[in-house]
């Protein structure tokens, strides 16, 4: 398969939200994405999806908490079904965003040679926020959800206007 950044096929914009399981904080920030670009008149020809690090939870729906805060918000997560990053992902999506560190960490450790796309942070791709990652709300309570979706919807913009079609590159 060819590289989404040069596969005239591909959609214009490829980005794949990563955390450890992918049923709080990617499939939170896929949807508030995702939403974020449609409300702005820019959400055709999009690809966003989210994955997790691990497989401990492939084919769930994201934590009750997750859909229950974003809920609140007018964001609707419940029907996603978590699933594990895999090597084609890296052929899939220009822009892979890891929630953490240590997502980035096993993400970079599984990169392929010839992957020409971007893998960072998602934070970092938002500065001014006063946050490098996605604080994990799994073990927490309500108010970690309503902190990950803070931050998400403040960085939403940003992350718009990084990767975007004329937005800066790196």
């Amino acid at each position: 398969m060819a590289h989404p950044a040069t596969d005239p096929g591909a959609a214009p914009v490829s980005v794949l939200f990563v955390c450890m399981g992918n049923i709080c904080r990617s499939p939170t920030a896929e949807v508030v994405f995702r939403e974020h670009l449609v409300r702005s008149g820019r959400g055709a020809g999009l690809r966003v999806a989210s994955a997790g690090i691990g497989d401990w939870h492939v084919g769930e729906a994201p934590d009750a908490r997750a859909i229950a805060h974003a809920r609140r918000r007018g964001y609707e997560l419940a029907d996603l079904r978590a699933r594990q990053v895999s090597r084609d992902d890296f052929t899939r999506f220009r822009w892979i965003l890891a929630m953490d560190q240590h997502n980035l960490r096993d993400l970079t450790a599984m990169r392929p040679s010839g992957f020409t796309g971007h893998l960072g942070l998602a934070l970092d791709l938002a500065p001014g926020l006063g946050a490098r990652e996605v604080p994990d709300p799994y073990y927490g309570g309500g108010a970690g959800f309503e902190a990950v979706l803070d931050l998400l919807e403040r960085a939403a913009p940003a992350l718009a206007q990084r990767v975007l079609p004329g937005g800066s590159a790196r």
